[in-house]
């Protein structure tokens, strides 16, 4: 019984601070005059998180996962699929890459 307690508490912190991740993101897209929409699609299970649409017409998938995450056998055949069609896709772990990806983006809008 504690071991279900255990794991449920760390499901549920883990998912809090993927919430947290995923705020930080869409705040940072927003504040550099891009967008960035919640992608979902039914019947295609593993997509990444979020399509970011930036201002100058650039499109990147992004997956977040916390720092220690990892991502599922489907999650990584779909991001392979969209690599073979030579989408932008980003893994982003933790926090710190998302302030890293929002730096560059940033530079690259002169932001």
């Amino acid at each position: 019984m504690r071991a279900i307690i255990q794991q449920t508490e760390r499901s549920v912190n883990r998912k809090m601070l993927e919430r947290d991740i995923e705020k930080k993101l869409v705040a940072g897209v927003k504040k550099l005059g891009g967008r960035a929409y919640k992608f979902v699609s039914p019947g295609n299970i593993g997509v990444p998180d979020r399509i970011v649409i930036w201002p100058d017409g650039s499109i990147e998938f992004i997956e977040l996962k916390t720092a220690k995450g990892q991502l599922s056998k489907t999650q990584a055949t779909q991001i392979a699929r969209l690599q073979a069609m030579e989408c932008n896709v980003h893994i982003l772990y933790g926090m710190d890459a998302v302030n890293a990806y929002l730096n560059v983006r940033s530079m690259k809008h002169g932001v």
